[in-house]
């Protein structure tokens, strides 16, 4: 039968909630990259679900924030912002028994959109004593009137799928805007990016990370086998080294296990090449963040 429901989902909140985490759960496909570090996600990824009667279209967006003046950091905040408009759905997502200032900013601009939210309590895998969930569910609800409010733990799978009802039966009534088997609109090239990236989110130390950017020299298919040439930028000499490591060892290792994951995304073997450049204060940079993939808008 055809698709009769069909919409947009934003997952909104604060960084280090488990957007990304859940996009992944809800598709059944590690679309989205993670890490235990906050602000992994920095770009708007459309991760799509389709199923007999109904395609949800889920947007992961970067979290809301009020740490850091970059404008990386704008950039971050405002692409959240962008993907909420003209959304049916918003999935407000918090950690159990939390709410912090970032959480309301984050419930404000879903609040400011005037869109219909579901919120999801996430990580309750968590929470020994499930009776503190009951206080901390009623004064969210006081917070604002949510459709539904819905305690699951991503990493785990506990309620997801109760939730995935949940969206399906809050989709507008409308024809499928995606083939049915198509999980992205994102190309290749750009997840050849990410799963690089997050090699330096989960292996290097707190600053190195945000300090640090992907991009993707050329991608070409070679009959069948992928030959990737990516170059990861810096913003001192001093971290070049770092992700170099002594002997080039600590690249190696984080070149390997990325291009094993492009494998498993891609379906085909993949030839890396991975270069460390320096390109000072980029984060800082409106012009140089374009260049690199995050446009000014």
């Amino acid at each position: 039968m055809g698709v009769t429901r069909c919409g947009f989902v934003a997952i909104v909140g604060r960084p280090n909630v488990g957007k990304s985490t859940l996009l992944n759960r809800l598709l059944g496909h590690q679309l989205a990259i993670t890490s235990d570090k906050a602000q992994t996600t920095r770009h708007a990824i459309l991760g799509i679900k389709t199923q007999r009667q109904s395609q949800a279209i889920y947007v992961d967006t970067p979290g809301i924030h009020e740490r850091g003046r970059s404008a990386l950091n704008r950039y971050l905040n405002r692409t959240a912002r962008a993907a909420i408009r003209d959304v049916d759905l918003v999935l407000f997502l918090v950690e159990a028994l939390h709410f912090t200032a970032e959480d309301a900013k984050a419930l404000g601009t879903v609040v400011a959109a005037g869109v219909s939210a579901i919120a999801v309590i996430n990580k309750i895998d968590r929470v020994r004593d499930k009776s503190r969930l009951l206080p901390y569910l009623r004064e969210l609800s006081a917070r604002h009137a949510f459709s539904a409010l819905v305690p699951v733990s991503a990493a785990t799978g506990d309620q997801v799928n109760r939730l995935a009802g949940l969206v399906m039966e809050s989709l507008p009534a409308g024809a499928a805007v995606f083939a049915s088997d198509q999980l992205t609109d994102r190309p290749e090239r750009f997840f050849a990016a990410e799963l690089l990236r997050e090699q330096l989110m989960r292996r290097y130390g707190d600053e190195l990370p945000y300090r640090a950017t992907v991009q993707i020299e050329r991608f070409e298919d070679q009959s069948g086998r992928y030959r990737i040439r990516a170059l990861i930028w810096v913003e001192r000499p001093g971290q070049k080294a770092i992700v170099i490591g002594k002997q080039g060892e600590s690249l190696k290792l984080a070149a390997r296990q990325a291009r094993l994951r492009m494998q498993v995304l891609f379906g085909c073997p993949v030839h890396l090449d991975v270069w460390v450049k320096v390109k000072q204060r980029w984060s800082s940079d409106a012009a140089a963040l374009a260049g690199l993939g995050y446009p000014d808008r």
